[in-house]
């Protein structure tokens, strides 16, 4: 029976938190290898906030932010997106093309591309890893990049999921490269059906 995103219990939510903590980890360990570094990760933190909490705990709606979006289809539907800080983003990508320095500003189309390859490696790991555990098929759409305020980024799926309940979860997984640290910002927006089918596949559904 599909059960509201509020009403999750807390063993389903030691569940998906153990998920959160697994994927995330598959997704720092992509990322490592994708700029040639060591990237240390901190233990994730995994809430269920409304989308106006997601926006504040980014730092506020209108924080310049760097969004990958991409749906979710087959055994569970929904949104994925992956948001970090403009300005740790040109640390990624600075890491990623052999800079010595950079500068905040826009981003080039070379950069641009840089970014959606590293969204779209580390949400397939993070995805990857659920898949597994669960045993259930994930097909992600083609990743889509976006430069802007937290608050218009995540408008889109508050929009499009707001009729399935205004809550969202969130893996804030914080991790230290090149000595600096950069919060990066996963949050899965299952639809209510997928969530029953995630912990029906893992036995507690």
């Amino acid at each position: 029976m599909v059960q509201e995103a509020e009403n999750i219990n807390s063993m389903d939510f030691d569940v998906l938190t153990e998920i959160g903590n697994i994927g995330a980890g598959n997704a720092v360990t992509a990322l490592s290898q994708m700029i040639n570094a060591r990237v240390d990760m901190y233990v994730p933190q995994v809430r269920m906030l409304t989308f106006q909490q997601l926006a504040e705990i980014i730092g506020g709606e209108e924080t310049l932010v760097v969004g990958i979006m991409l749906s979710l289809e087959e055994d569970i539907e929904g949104s994925m997106l992956f948001l970090m800080e403009a300005d740790e983003a040109h640390q990624i990508v600075a890491q990623m093309m052999g800079y010595t320095s950079w500068e905040s500003g826009e981003f080039t189309e070379i950069e641009q591309s840089a970014l959606t390859e590293v969204g779209n490696v580390i949400t397939g790991a993070y995805l990857s890893a659920i898949s597994k555990l669960t045993n259930l098929t994930i097909v992600p759409s083609i990743p889509y990049m976006a430069v802007d305020m937290a608050g218009a980024i995540l408008s889109v799926p508050a929009i499009e999921f707001g009729k399935l309940g205004d809550q969202a979860l969130l893996i804030e997984s914080r991790f230290r490269d090149m000595d600096v640290d950069i919060s990066g910002y996963f949050i899965m927006i299952p639809t209510l059906e997928s969530y029953d089918s995630i912990l029906s596949a893992l036995g507690i559904g």
